[in-house]
């Protein structure tokens, strides 16, 4: 007779306490990993920012040689120019630069004559 009174709603009382200390606790390594992540890629993203500044910072105190650089190149460039103007006007020491620039690689074809060239590729 004591089966008799047996009520299932009690019984479900019983474990829906037991069972919402489970679900929290297995809730547990989802939170622990969300904030293990979290931190992850705000560390990525602290580190990438800082990593961004310093390349700029690099890079603007390489301008001011990089235009010194083209600076230097283009007036080495009108110099060999120049010389190799004189050299095609038949003196003999701007013949002798240009041959030892050359023989070094480090000869320059003027300008001038380069489109010339684009010119008669263009027409065949």
């Amino acid at each position: 007779m004591a089966e008799e009174n047996f009520d299932p709603t009690d019984a479900r009382d019983e474990t829906a306490p037991s069972q919402a200390v489970e679900r929290s606790v297995s809730q547990l390594p989802f939170i622990i990993t969300l904030v293990a992540l979290l931190l992850f890629f705000a560390f990525q993203t602290l580190s990438l920012i800082t990593e961004r500044v310093n390349l700029a910072s690099v890079k603007g105190n390489q301008d001011a040689a990089l235009q010194e650089a083209q600076k230097i190149q283009s007036q080495f460039r009108l110099l060999v120019a120049n010389t190799g103007e004189l050299a095609d006007q038949g003196h003999v020491g701007a013949k002798m630069i240009m041959e030892g620039l050359q023989r070094q690689g480090i000869g320059f074809a003027p300008e001038t004559k380069t489109p010339a060239k684009t010119e008669t590729k263009a027409a065949k």
